[in-house]
């Protein structure tokens, strides 16, 4: 391969020049079958010469399943929300498709050590073939990786005469997905295609290469689908994850890249790695690296090993697998951006030979799991017995997730659990769990399974880091260097999700039934009838769908402001009212229809008296209004944030949201919207706003509800907005910074998906530049506390999980749990707001007590408690609400469901 010099001058690219060579000979001296579809008779342009768009890949590979039915199966495993469809291409030798059937059933046998003795097991090691599974491009702007699948499938069916191809064909089942997320790579595909000029042009600056907001990254929700497979919210994911359990590959690469100036990066990975990953998964590691670096050796690439991408979180593509038994890894490739890109060094390279280097390490791969066809096959067995043998004698036997509190969560949490292939099992009758009471209907969890890693890697309260890591992180933040953890660290499920588990330390003997992932409790009416109204106890997710789908349905609905208590049964403050005489004459059906579809208790009531508490008539019961929502959309607002908030609101509560994009606020008449979010923020969205700002105050002084979600709190409190009356903190110390070293007004740098943003540059004391008065050090103390600045933000905090308490009483904390959790991320911390001002209506816990889960500085951990979690104050007729941290992150931290709903849903209805 060449590349091209910048010119002498450095000042204008021979792009023309370098034109006719942006195609590769991908393996040079590779002899293929005429009869196999190549990539240009089918698409009409050489590998690497375009970027296929989702339609041509498929295209492409219905083209060679079409022509080689006996080698090709294609499988269709989900839709994504804009409807393009996602598959899986299974390639192997006309032999091993056609007892695919057996494969399959044999895969699951070996997969379950309970049912299958060691003889049986080696019997079906030594005849099955070792499953590869190559998934390209989960972030739709990693352009390379897809061109590459549709090269190695025809290189895997085309190849004549080639040893390492029979070798992979005859020892491995080869499984493809081309594109993991169509809706991001059309996006980019269509941002870059009409940024085009009359040539490639290499210049990183070039529009070609600068992607408008939000860009090709995520999905149609601008999720990172490579952090959402332990929580599996979107349907790529979901019908990813089903594939992968329906086959169980041994072997699973997720295949990316990364800036223009880097080289390529295979396993193994950095440190820290996740300490449910066995020893034989680790070394095997280094035989793909091996294979990988003589391949890139031969062909001249230069590569790197054991640094930045780590094994920690298992929400990844390449960490997921693991616990299952699988190899999994990540792949890493420079990326062009177009179709050609300029380095820093002056040198360029080209689309099509990102797409060769992508190719290369994936027929890599396939020879080395053919290589070691036997060895990954028993290491899949072992796997999969030591978690059964493990799971009966370590002292946690059972999980137990308590049915109580917000029981739609945990039916969640017990489905996705389910759906990750864990045996999940509902009691039929409430039982005595190591002192606790645990309610009927609450699922146990056995680790005597094979998914026994998974299930500690999910449900443990904490996952520990390793403690050289740390020790080395804490020494880079004592000379500011920037740590090294990638992402965040806790994750557990029901921290996540709020619900209370038991960890019993003997087998539980309690009859129940086995969950069915996708098999939600349905609700129901309790009492038959009603001749004067229905209740939906308020506090629970189904409830919050109830209510979603009695505004769609333009029912009455009125809230209890506060607890009360009606024939004998205590109801939350919140709880929704809906009279049958101020409803429709179909009000009992659409009340039934309503409960069985969003799983909400309701209860009919042939009186309104109320034993204690307030009568339906009190002015303490609101009526709701049903809301228009509005979110801010577009440049500089957070994509993952707003794509979050829309998402969680639209497709798991089921309300529509109109999104209003940043340029359009000054002209919008936002009198029609009765609520405005103001997402994460990651630029200077008061420039950007103007004039739009006075119109957004005008329009909630008048009654408006507006909500800002992290950073958008940041920018309800800055001075140019003024609409919350709190302010962000520096660093507190124990000496008290100099006078005038006052708190900023907007968040700083946040953890982004490959590490830490800088800091904010801090700001310099006054001087005048002459002397100043001297000082005496005695001590290596005094210089180290002298050259600290005087204005300082806390550090960045990479994600960890943090309780605050809730006011029950306060309606935006209506039918929410005493303490609710949430993933704290970055550097932010608020002052309280003043009690003539506002209510801080949930607070951060004590430092004791605040954290839940994950690696906390302690310098954060002691200065963010008591500190707010969410702010409530009036403004004019209207209400702002804050968020000090975002509730939505990543659509998984449903603890935060039930305050976030009634920001938005009943908000409105507070107003008065």
């Amino acid at each position: 391969m060449r590349f091209v010099s910048k010119l002498v001058l450095g000042l204008v690219l021979a792009a023309s020049v370098f034109a006719q060579k942006r195609t590769v000979d991908m393996w040079p001296g590779a002899v293929y079958d005429p009869a196999i579809p190549t990539i240009k008779k089918t698409l009409g342009y050489e590998p690497g010469e375009r970027i296929a768009p989702h339609a041509q890949l498929m295209k492409y590979f219905e083209t060679l399943a079409a022509a080689q039915p006996n080698r090709v199966k294609l499988i269709e495993y989900a839709k994504t929300w804009e409807n393009r469809k996602l598959i899986v291409a299974i390639v192997g030798s006309e032999a091993n498709i056609k007892r695919l059937s057996d494969i399959q059933a044999g895969m699951k046998k070996l997969a379950d050590p309970r049912k299958t003795n060691e003889a049986d097991a080696q019997k079906l090691i030594g005849n099955l073939p070792a499953i590869v599974m190559l998934a390209y491009g989960v972030h739709g702007n990693e352009i390379s990786s897809p061109d590459a699948a549709m090269v190695t499938a025809y290189h895997l069916l085309a190849s004549k005469n080639d040893k390492t191809v029979d070798a992979i064909l005859a020892n491995t089942l080869i499984m493809i997905d081309p594109t993991q997320n169509p809706d991001g790579r059309d996006r980019f595909v269509h941002n870059f295609e009409i940024a085009e000029g009359l040539e490639a042009n290499a210049n990183p600056l070039a529009a070609e290469h600068a992607e408008p907001w939000p860009g090709g990254r995520t999905n149609h929700y601008m999720f990172d689908m490579n952090r959402d497979w332990t929580a599996m919210t979107q349907p790529e994911t979901r019908g990813r994850i089903k594939t992968l359990l329906d086959w169980l590959p041994i072997v699973f690469v997720d295949l990316h890249e990364m800036g223009g100036d880097s080289t390529y990066y295979f396993a193994p990975e950095a440190v820290p790695y996740n300490p449910h990953i066995l020893k034989n998964q680790k070394e095997s590691l280094f035989w793909f690296g091996k294979n990988n670096a003589k391949y890139f050796d031969q062909f001249g690439f230069r590569y790197f090993t054991r640094e930045v991408y780590d094994a920690f979180y298992p929400g990844y593509g390449a960490s997921w697998p693991i616990y299952y038994g699988s190899i999994a890894m990540t792949y890493e490739n420079a990326s062009s951006r177009g179709l050609l890109w300029e380095k820093s060094d002056g040198t360029v390279f080209s689309f099509a030979q990102s797409v060769q280097k992508h190719f290369i390490a994936s027929i890599s791969t396939c020879e080395t799991a053919a290589t070691n066809r036997k060895a990954l096959l028993e290491n899949f067995w072992d796997y999969r017995r030591t978690a059964v043998e493990e799971g009966k004698t370590e002292a946690s036997k059972e999980y137990v997730l308590l049915r109580n509190g917000d029981t739609s969560a945990a039916d969640k949490l017990a489905d996705l659990l389910a759906a990750q292939g864990i045996e999940v099992r509902k009691s039929k009758d409430a039982f005595q769990v190591e002192g606790t009471q645990a309610p009927q209907g609450s699922y146990l969890i056995s680790a005597a399974q094979p998914m026994k890693r998974m299930i500690r890697t999910l449900l443990e309260p904490d996952t520990k880091l390793e403690e050289d890591f740390l020790k080395e992180q804490e020494r880079r933040r004592k000379k500011k260097q920037r740590d090294e953890i990638y992402d965040v660290t806790a994750w557990s499920l029901p921290i996540q999700y709020n619900v209370q588990q038991v960890i019993a330390k003997s087998v539980l003997t309690v009859p129940g039934d086995m969950v069915v992932a996708g098999k939600m409790p349905a609700g129901k009416v309790e009492g038959g009838k009603a001749s004067v109204a229905y209740l939906v106890p308020w506090g629970t997710q189904a409830s919050a769908r109830f209510l979603a789908e009695a505004f769609k349905a333009n029912l009455k609905v009125l809230s209890a402001g506060k607890t009360f208590t009606q024939a004998s049964r205590k109801y939350p403050n919140g709880t929704l009212i809906l009279q049958v005489k101020e409803n429709p004459e179909g009000i009992h059906e659409t009340v039934a229809r309503l409960a069985t579809t969003t799983g909400a208790d309701v209860v009919a009531v042939h009186t309104s008296w109320v034993d204690e508490g307030p009568n339906y008539g009190s002015n303490n019961t609101i009526s709701l209004k049903k809301p228009n929502i509005a979110i801010i959309w577009d440049s500089p607002v957070s994509g993952s944030s707003a794509g979050a908030t829309a998402f969680v609101i639209e497709r798991q509560f089921g309300y529509p949201v109109t999104r209003i994009r940043v340029r359009s606020l000054g002209m919008v008449d936002l009198s029609k919207f009765q609520v405005l979010i103001v997402p994460e923020t990651q630029g200077n969205l008061v420039g950007e706003l103007g004039g739009a700002i006075r119109r957004i105050k005008d329009w909630v002084a008048a009654g408006g509800v507006i909500v800002g979600v992290g950073s958008g709190t940041g920018f309800l409190a800055s001075g140019q907005v003024s609409l919350l009356p709190i302010q962000q903190e520096l660093l507190a110390r124990e000496t008290p910074a100099p006078a005038g070293s006052g708190p900023v007004a907007e968040a700083g740098g946040r953890r982004t998906a490959t590490g830490t943003a800088p800091p904010p540059t801090a700001a310099a004391p006054a001087a005048d530049g002459g002397p100043v008065a001297g000082k005496l050090f005695t001590k290596e103390e005094d210089y180290l506390k002298a050259i600290q600045s005087d204005r300082e933000m806390p550090d960045d905090v990479a994600g960890v999980l943090c309780k605050a308490k809730v006011d029950t009483e306060s309606w935006i904390g209506a039918g929410a749990q005493e303490y609710v959790n949430v993933l704290v991320n970055g550097r932010t911390i608020y002052t309280p707001i003043k009690i003539d001002r506002g209510i801080n209506a949930a607070v951060y816990a004590g430092p004791t007590d605040l954290l839940q889960s994950g690696y906390m500085w302690e310098e954060n951990r002691k200065q963010l408690a008591y500190k707010p979690l969410v702010v409530v104050a009036r403004e004019g007729r209207g209400l702002v609400v804050g968020f000090t941290a975002d509730p939505n992150f990543r659509a998984y931290i449903d603890s935060m469901n039930v305050l976030f709903m009634n920001a938005v849903l009943r908000g409105p209805g507070v107003v008065r």
